[in-house]
């Protein structure tokens, strides 16, 4: 009975976040990976960290606005692993777009706790690591002795972090997460980034044909700083054995992101599209992903 009282004060607590979130206009652009809805989804919460079983890699590359000169490139390598009740996982991601590159590297630690009924469990993650940006000096036009550009570079790395949290059934997927906890708990007017202040989503999969097919509709709000909240809406579509897969997502910002799958072994390549802003398309074209998972260990 407890128990019970207790799931239902947890999914209240989900719905209270997502209310929240959707309680400011949105509009503007803040553009995760797309690998992070739906087959890499601990970059974005480490409570995800050793969810999937055996040892899992992840790499992602991804290109965004090709027909504009120093056009951000993103790339990210991240890997998880469980064992018994306990996540264990690495995110290393690098971006560079113009003449700003970031780096971050964290490691996530994750606790997975059963609960009565099939499949019920609660996730609670947290990451912990080094965040540091850096100018590409050489191709500065600029005087020599530029002073801004020299105290940009002479910058530290910083500590930064995650936090994240999900309830999940063989159906439900309810998750939120905390992203770039230094931001959270101390102003930077220095910092280049209008980096995540909140993520929450609610997913369910529906079974088809026997479970041979599987559809699980999507939905995410995502903050920023100092822009508006950014919703996503969409579905993924896996055959079965997950050989095939396709996502779409519709994003707030009047952009869509499309994907295909495929799963050999234990290999899944994946890749993804996404539109720009209508009023952007002509002149920045879209942006171009491809996500390797590798699963080294099934058990």
């Amino acid at each position: 009975m407890i128990k019970s009282i207790y799931q239902k004060i947890v999914f209240l607590s989900f719905c209270l976040i997502f209310l929240m979130a959707g309680a400011e206009p949105v509009s503007a652009q803040l553009r995760p990976l797309s690998t992070q809805y739906y087959e890499n989804q601990y970059i974005s919460n480490p409570s995800f960290a050793g969810m999937d079983k055996g040892i899992n890699i992840n790499l992602s590359y991804r290109n965004q606005w090709r027909a504009i000169p120093g056009s951000p490139v993103t790339m990210n390598a991240s890997g998880d692993y469980r064992y018994e009740k306990v996540g264990l996982g690495f995110n290393a991601f690098k971006d560079k777009a113009g003449l700003i590159s970031r780096t971050r590297i964290t490691g996530m630690y994750a606790y997975h706790l059963p609960l009565n009924g099939e499949n019920r469990q609660l996730h609670f993650g947290v990451a912990l690591g080094v965040m540091r940006e850096a100018l590409d000096n050489p191709n500065i036009i600029a005087m020599p002795d530029d002073m801004v550009a020299d105290r940009f570079s002479q910058r530290k790395g910083f500590i930064d972090g995650d936090l994240g949290m999900a309830y999940t059934t063989e159906r439900v997927t309810l998750q939120a997460a905390l992203p770039n906890l230094k931001k959270f708990f101390q102003k930077d007017e220095e910092n280049t980034i209008d980096g995540s202040t909140y993520f929450a989503a609610a997913s369910y999969k529906i079974g088809l044909n026997m479970d041979a097919v599987t559809m699980e509709p999507k939905i995410s709000f995502r903050g920023a700083k100092d822009i508006d909240n950014i919703w996503d809406i969409g579905t993924n579509l896996k055959f079965e054995n997950n050989i095939l897969s396709f996502m779409g997502m519709y994003h707030s910002d009047k952009s869509s992101t499309f994907g295909v799958g495929v799963k050999y072994n234990r290999y899944t390549l994946q890749g993804f599209y996404t539109s720009q802003m209508a009023a952007q398309r002509q002149n920045t074209g879209g942006d171009f992903e491809l996500s390797l998972k590798i699963n080294l260990r099934d058990y």
